[in-house]
């Protein structure tokens, strides 16, 4: 190291660097890259489960680095092409950078593009660092930010974004209850999958929502020629062979050209990672299409390209970057556990390893051995726009929180910067399993570190800006308004982004809450993929769990409606209650595709007509006054008749039935409203046109 440290600072000083005083208002950019490419092989290469090799140089690695200073404060931001690098290693390198150019530590972000295929900058599951790689890592990143910060010229700058539903997707999908992946400990533990490939009939949908939008921050001279540009998207890699920078690299190739760069002129193109830990380029909805890495990053540039030319630069905008660190303990082994893990790698020796129980073995006895870390996290404020950054693998709902509160309209996250501590999954994830929820660190912090982050990196931008966060309201929608109209007892509508407590819409404070085992923040029957042009809507995934209310309006009869989407195939599904409320019972189910109404005896139970199709959501209105019951679906009624027993009166309502149980429905629910009265059939046929529109 101490040779290392001693060639970086001469490569440092070689570049001789010139800081000049400038007029206080005078707003200044630089930009610049530095290759950093392994220069001897084979190297170690750390994308996946196991250890790969890497034998040469398909496409070159950089460190690009962007330097902005508004007159009092100067920063810098550097993308490198890495997998992921450890906070130790990055702290050395803005060590140098510091002690070059005079830009403090806590005013330098620097992350990975998280390309797949790069040198192992650190150990990750079955892969150890390439130590002689990750030594001369510290003194090039920071060569970038020295050069950028000797390329500073007086500049102008600006903003926006485009959405770019088209590439990138979920990537981490719900199996069947029936269907479960087998973790690494023997268990069939996992309900969610990353990469279940395209169309499975084992899985149901997305585990979580997609973030499609791409971010650009553009930097151009005072006569206007292009001198930078970041982008920022949420796709995890494309994928490519060892070594390359995968798409990221090409993409920074290629923007320059579309925006009007001029060749031989100093351009920097910069593609950072989003919030992506859940995201990818394969839509698995669909049936596969082939298209290659480059075909695929020139798609993404034309679209950046086409935000760049909407952007309004300025010519001087405030600059403002805060840094704090949060400390989160790691779930660790237990007994048990640890002694299977001691075990399996006392068998082991020092071979690397060669299967997931293996590399899982390893990783436990990691977390014994530390099971405290502590992240540093950023925000950064550039004129409306904000930017934060996660030393994490970060899901596409993480960085949809942090939008919607975020004190700027314009902010985006950039995952994997200033270290690497594994996924963050939001809590509820955690019940669903698969590797970004297995131990290991790549996914060990506490099941509550996401919400913990999110608020921490939301606090910074609120320092930053001086401005307080904004609160999330749920959109309003035709639908909605149709049924605050109708003057519910309780209305619930399922846009909550965290907690399981759901609010009351009506404003009655009625509360119902979401049981262990389901995804949030989905697209519910009135999103822009199902229906195009009209609000975004949101639902909830049921995922073996359930949603609960105490529901205890003062009249015999009363009326339930609800919006529901089932997941799997007309054939071959098991019975699953959808609505079980009270005590007695009265029971909605799904049976052989078709609705079933009744007291817990088949004697009694009352049939529906319609054979439902699968993934196609249905409005259901359950009206019951005296004996009777009627049930509408897409407001035609479907069942009527009589129930034995008494109707509903201060009992609970459970939808999705009990949870963990086979019978219990899983599927997405939305939009579920009580009424301390029966709904006409005219009202009914109402808040069906208010739902189709």
């Amino acid at each position: 190291m101490k040779v290392i440290l001693a060639s970086g600072l001469a490569f440092l000083a070689s570049l001789d660097l010139a800081r000049a005083d400038h007029p206080k208002q005078t707003f200044r950019a630089g930009a610049a890259a530095v290759d950093v490419s392994p220069t001897r092989f084979p190297v170690k290469v750390n994308g996946g489960f196991l250890e790969a090799k890497g034998e040469k140089v398909l496409d070159p690695l950089y460190a690009r680095a962007l330097v902005l200073d508004d007159g009092s404060t100067r920063l810098a931001i550097v993308v490198v092409d890495s997998c992921m690098m450890p906070r130790d290693l990055l702290d050395h390198a803005k060590r140098l950078a510091r002690e070059a150019t005079g830009i403090p530590s806590d005013h330098i972000l620097i992350s990975a593009t998280h390309t797949h295929t790069a040198p192992a900058s650190m150990g990750a599951l079955g892969c150890a660092a390439d130590a002689v790689y990750a030594d001369s890592l510290p003194a090039r990143i920071a060569g970038s930010i020295v050069k950028a910060a000797a390329d500073l010229r007086p500049a102008k700058l600006g903003w926006g974004s485009v959405d770019d539903a088209e590439d990138t997707h979920s990537r981490r999908w719900i199996r069947r209850a029936d269907k479960p992946v087998i973790d690494p400990f023997g268990r069939p533990s996992a309900r969610a999958q990353m990469h279940p490939g395209y169309q499975n009939p084992d899985t149901i949908g997305p585990a979580g929502p997609v973030d499609p939008e791409l971010s650009v921050l553009a930097v151009k001279t005072l006569d206007d020629a292009p001198v930078a540009l970041l982008a920022n998207y949420s796709m995890h890699y494309f994928g490519a062979g060892p070594v390359s920078a995968d798409y990221f690299g090409r993409f920074a190739r290629t923007i320059g050209g579309l925006i009007g760069a001029k060749e031989g002129k100093p351009f920097i193109g910069m593609m950072s990672q989003g919030t992506s830990g859940d995201q990818h380029w394969m839509d698995y909805d669909a049936p596969q299409k082939n298209i290659s890495m480059n075909e695929y990053a020139d798609r993404v540039a034309g679209k950046a390209a086409a935000a760049f030319s909407k952007i309004v630069f300025h010519d001087h905008v405030p600059l403002a970057m805060v840094e704090t660190t949060l400390r989160l303990e790691r779930r660790t082994p237990d007994e048990a556990r640890l002694a299977w893990a001691r075990a399996i790698v006392g068998a082991m020796g020092n071979r690397a390893p060669k299967t997931l129980p293996e590399v899982y073995a390893k990783e436990a006895i990691y977390l014994h051995d530390d099971p405290v870390r502590e992240l540093k996290l950023q925000a950064i404020r550039i004129g409306d726009l904000g930017i934060t950054a996660i030393p994490d693998e970060v899901y596409a709902l993480s960085g949809l929180k942090i939008k919607a509160r975020s004190p700027l309209r314009s902010t985006f996250t950039i995952e994997l910067a200033n270290g690497s501590e594994g996924y963050i999954p939001p809590p509820e994830q955690h019940a669903l399993g698969g590797y970004t929820t297995w131990p290991a660190r790549t996914a060990a912090l506490e099941e509550q570190a996401e919400p913990k982050i999110v608020e921490a990196v939301v606090g910074l931008l609120e320092k930053a800006t001086g401005k307080p966060s904004r609160t999330v309201e749920p959109v309003k929608t035709p639908y909605a308004e149709a049924i605050l109209k109708s003057r519910p007892w309780a209305y619930w509508r399922m846009e909550e982004m965290d907690g399981s407590r759901l609010v009351d819409a009506s404003g009655q404070r009625r509360s119902a809450r979401l049981l262990d085992g389901y995804a949030r923040y989905l697209d519910g029957p009135a999103s822009p993929g199902s229906s195009p042009g009209r609000p975004m809507n949101h639902a909830v995934q049921l995922v073996g769990g359930a949603i609960t209310a105490e529901v205890s309006p003062s009249t015999e009869s009363s009326t339930v409606v609800l919006a529901f989407w089932d997941g799997l195939p007309t054939k071959n599904r098991p019975a699953r209650i959808l609505l079980d409320r009270g005590d007695p019972k009265e029971i909605v189910m799904i049976d052989g595709g078709r609705l079933l109404v009744g007291n817990g005896s088949q004697s009694s139970n009352l049939a529906g007509r319609t054979t439902l199709d699968a993934k196609r959501w249905y409005l259901l209105v359950v009206v019951r006054t005296g004996g009777g019951i009627e049930v509408y679906l897409d407001g035609k009624r479907e069942i009527s008749g009589k129930l034995p027993g008494p109707p509903l009166q201060g009992k609970s309502i459970r939808i999705g039935g009990d949870p963990g149980s086979s019978a219990s429905f899983e599927g997405k629910v939305d939009e579920v409203a009580v009424f301390d009265r029966a709904l006409s059939a005219e009202e009914v046929a109402g808040l069906q046109t208010a739902f189709r529109k």
